[in-house]
This record gives structure tokens, C-alpha cells and sequence, in this order.
């Protein structure tokens, strides 16, 4: 699970600062103001893992990605011609890493890391992308230790460069033979084959790799839009790794998971099926009465979702009900499909929905939060989530405390630089540094309303 974040020289964001990536994150602020890029970002990163290209640096994306950010001009920094880009990452991991010492044959425990840091600076040139450097930091025993890979010559054109190995607070020791330099890392994070070729006793720093490659695949992203209902769902028994982009696999989702276990609802609560649990949400928030999967006929595999909007209203298939149900069902499937200790990343997931529909968001982010120890990631512009979660804190609601969450309000200066200010949330659940117009200039229309209505009285008292 992430717990901070920086970002230097990416689209418009000329330097985030240090932000802190709590349970529930969300990202407030005006369009076109640096929100998305921070999860772009994210998912760039997501996909590079994904990608079958080990040399490539950072996969921008293509029609069939997460993201498509475009060309290495298109993510540099305020698309110069060339220039760096900075990202560290910090995260808690979802269990203790436990080190073997590479020269010891009894098994003997190395390190053993609960949580670990990355950085990396990525040089763009015209047409060309590769990794200046990176590092994993992680402190064990009272010492840190640092380990990763720098660009040795810098006068080598990028696509010559050689490498050498990062390492403080731990020795490693090189093989014999001609010392050959290393050669470029694998994709921005990796260290080549050729490093356990010429030390010894470096074996150990795969483990870091595959906990980066796991944080990143235990991220999982729902896009703003949907696609429209269908009156039948194809499912021949496959189970999807998530439910789309665009929540066009909720429905198998949802099938698939009646094989898996019953999820929990905290202490006190019987155990669900993520069907039910969907079911009883769509209720909660009053969006219908009743939901069921059923398929079109025996021994089919196409599948219908029959909704009721009320006890005593007749069954309807699901693109009756408008597009509420279908635009929130993908987000609610995505909470619980997802496994406990994910990170879940979601867009504007607000979009078509009533405004007691979007405050209850909040509570379905709480409840997933504090009972599958799912991390949520929120760009958002609703207010009625914010004020719902502020509530909640008061409230002490599932012990939410304000530490569980991070909520920044992000803008543009006159010069087009993203910034972000983290709001001060206290346990009352107050934000003591509200910023100004921060969902419109709600006090000013106010203002202007009363004076035109007082305008219009005068001016027929007049006649």
C-alpha cells in the first residue's frame, strides 16, 4: 500500500512536494489543474510493469493501456524538448519481506523490510526515453541501505550507455574475471541478468524488484466512463483480473466471484458473497430494491441483470433504470471483487449520479477501507463526497480517524504550474484551510441572486 509520493518534471506538475498517500486519498481542485496526472503517473507506471518490453522505460500507452499519455515530448515537463523526470515512492508491504543472506547456507535472515522506498530519474530527449538512475531504500536494524543502478559515462549517447551498481550499507563483492560495466537497467526499476553474473553475492536484488512489480499489480483502475448497459452479459466461466477500464467487465465479475470465498464486514456482521453485498449497497444508497444475475434461458451463457426499483414495482433489465445503476455498479463490484490489501484508483466516479448517490460513496469507501484494507485513490469534483466524509470523521463513524485520510485540493498558477495543498482535516472533521472558491463562488451567486431579486422588488414598487 502507498503511503507517499513525489513527482518532479511530469506534464504540469513541476514538483508535487512530498504528499502522503493515506487509506483514502482524494484529489479536489479546478479542471485541467494537475489532478489526473498525478494518476497518470500511477497507471503509466502500472503498465510498464505489465509491458513485455524489458527495455522499455516508461510504456506511454496506446489504445489498449490504462493510459495513453502520447510521445516523450507529450510528458515531460511543460512538453520541453528534453529534460527529467523525477518520481520516489514509498510503500507499507503487504507482508514482512524476509532477506536471505546470499553467503550464508543455514538461511540466515539478511534484512527483513516491512516497508520500501523508490526513486527514479528518467532523462527524455527527443525521441528517447532512458533511466539515469534508480535506487530501493529501506532502513533495517537502526542502518539504511540503499541499492540500485546510475548511468556510468555521460558522454555515451543514451542507447550506449553503461552502468554501474548502487550500494551503501552493504558490500558487494564482485566475481573475478574482467570487469565489464553494466548494461542498461530493465525497464526503470530492474537489475539486469548480468549483475548476478559479476557479484557474488547480489542474488537477493531481485526480491526488490518483484515488490515493485507487486505493488503495481495489485493496483487496480476504473476509468470516468462507462460503457451503456446491455440487456445480456457473455460468460462462459472465465474470471476477469478486474472489471474494465470502463466497468464492461462488472457483470462477469460479478459471476466469477460467486466461486470465490464470502467477504467480510468487520467484526459483528456476517460474512457476504460480493453479490449480495453489491445488491444490499444499491439498496443502501436507494438506487433500487432488488438485483439478481440470472442467465437468458438454461444452459446459456448469456446473462441478464433484473432489477426492481422498488418492492412492489415488476422486474426490469438493467438499461431501464437510466444510468445511475450502471455508472456506480463497476465502482461497487471493483471495491469488493478487488483483493483486501489492493490499491484501487478511480476517476470521477460521481459522474451521473444524484447528489445523496454521490455522498454515499463515502461510505462505501469507509466501509471498504476498514473492513478489506483496500487503499482508495479518488480524483473527484463532488462536494457532496467531501462533506459526507467530513461527517463520517465527526461522527467517528467505523473509527474513521482524519489520519485515514489525505484530501488535497489541487489549481494552476498564472504561468500554468500545478500545485496542491493537503487540506487540514481534523478529528471534528473541519478543514481549517478551506480553500477560496474551492467548489465555485457558492457565497458570491448567493450575493448576486439577492441583489438582483432586491433590484427587481424596487423597481416594480416603483411603477
Amino acid at each position: 500500500m502507498l503511503t507517499q509520493l513525489h513527482i518532479q518534471h511530469f506534464k504540469s506538475w513541476q514538483d508535487t512536494e512530498l504528499m502522503r498517500i493515506a487509506p483514502l486519498t482524494g484529489l479536489f481542485g479546478t479542471n485541467s489543474s494537475g489532478k489526473t496526472s498525478i494518476l497518470q503517473l500511477l497507471l503509466m507506471l502500472k503498465q510498464t510493469v505489465e509491458s513485455a518490453d524489458r527495455q522499455q522505460v516508461l510504456h506511454t500507452g496506446d489504445e489498449q493501456t490504462y493510459v495513453d499519455l502520447g510521445t516523450p515530448y507529450d510528458v515531460i515537463y511543460h512538453h520541453k524538448e528534453q529534460g527529467e523526470i523525477q518520481f520516489l515512492l514509498n510503500w507499507k508491504l503487504s507482508q514482512t519481506l524476509d532477506i536471505l543472506d546470499p553467503e550464508s547456507r543455514k538461511n540466515t535472515i539478511l534484512f527483513s523490510i516491512d516497508s520500501l522506498s523508490f526513486e527514479a530519474i528518467i532523462e527524455v530527449v527527443p525521441e528517447l526515453i532512458y533511466i539515469k538512475e534508480f535506487s530501493y531504500k529501506f532502513d533495517y536494524d537502526n542502518n539504511k541501505y540503499v541499492f540500485g543502478m546510475r548511468r556510468k559515462d555521460e558522454k555515451n549517447t543514451p542507447n550506449k550507455a553503461k552502468y554501474e551498481l548502487i550500494a551503501e550499507g552493504y558490500s558487494l563483492k564482485k566475481s573475478p574475471g574482467r570487469k565489464w560495466a553494466l548494461p542498461p537497467p530493465v525497464k526503470n526499476y530492474g537489475f539486469p541478468d548480468q549483475v548476478n553474473a559479476y557479484y557474488k553475492n547480489a542474488s537477493f536484488l531481485s526480491d526488490f524488484v518483484l515488490a515493485f512489480e507487486k505493488l503495481f499489480q495489485n493496483i487496480y483502475y476504473l476509468g470516468p466512463l462507462r460503457d451503456y448497459p446491455r440487456r445480456s452479459y457473455a460468460w462462459a466461466g472465465q474470471q476477469p483480473q478486474d472489471v474494465g477500464r470502463r466497468g464492461e467487465l462488472a457483470v462477469p465479475a460479478l459471476l466469477a466471484a460467486r466461486s470465490l470465498p464470502k467477504i467480510s464486514r468487520g467484526r459483528g456482521h456476517k460474512r457476504q458473497t460480493i453479490e449480495e453485498r453489491v445488491a444490499e449497497w444499491l439498496r443502501e444508497l436507494e438506487l433500487i430494491y432488488d438485483f439478481r444475475l440470472q442467465p437468458i434461458a438454461e444452459n446459456r451463457k448469456e446473462y441478464e441483470v433484473r432489477v426492481r426499483r422498488s418492492a412492489n414495482a415488476s422486474e426490469v433489465l438493467i438499461p431501464d433504470v437510466g444510468f445511475g445503476v450502471s455508472q456506480i455498479l463497476p465502482v461497487l463490484v471493483l471495491c469488493y471483487y478487488a483483493p483486501e490489501g489492493s490499491t484501487i484508483i478511480l476517476e470521477q466516479p460521481e459522474i451521473h449520479l444524484h447528489p445523496s448517490v454521490q455522498a454515499g460513496l463515502a461510505d462505501v469507501f469507509i466501509d471498504v477501507i476498514k473492513t478489506r484494507d483496500i487503499q482508495i485513490i479518488v480524483e473527484s469534483h463532488s462536494e457532496h463526497l467531501l462533506r459526507r466524509l467530513q461527517r463520517r470523521v465527526a461522527e467517528e463513524k467505523e473509527d474513521l480517524k482524519s489520519k485515514d485520510s489525505a484530501l488535497y485540493f489541487c489549481q494552476t498558477t498564472a504561468n500554468g504550474i500545478s500545485q496542491q495543498t493537503l487540506l487540514k482535516l481534523d478529528d471534528f472533521g473541519n478543514i481549517n484551510n478551506w480553500p477560496d472558491k474551492f467548489f465555485g463562488d457558492e457565497m458570491g451567486d448567493l450575493v448576486a441572486m439577492t441583489e438582483a431579486v432586491m433590484k427587481r422588488q424596487m423597481a416594480d414598487e416603483g411603477e
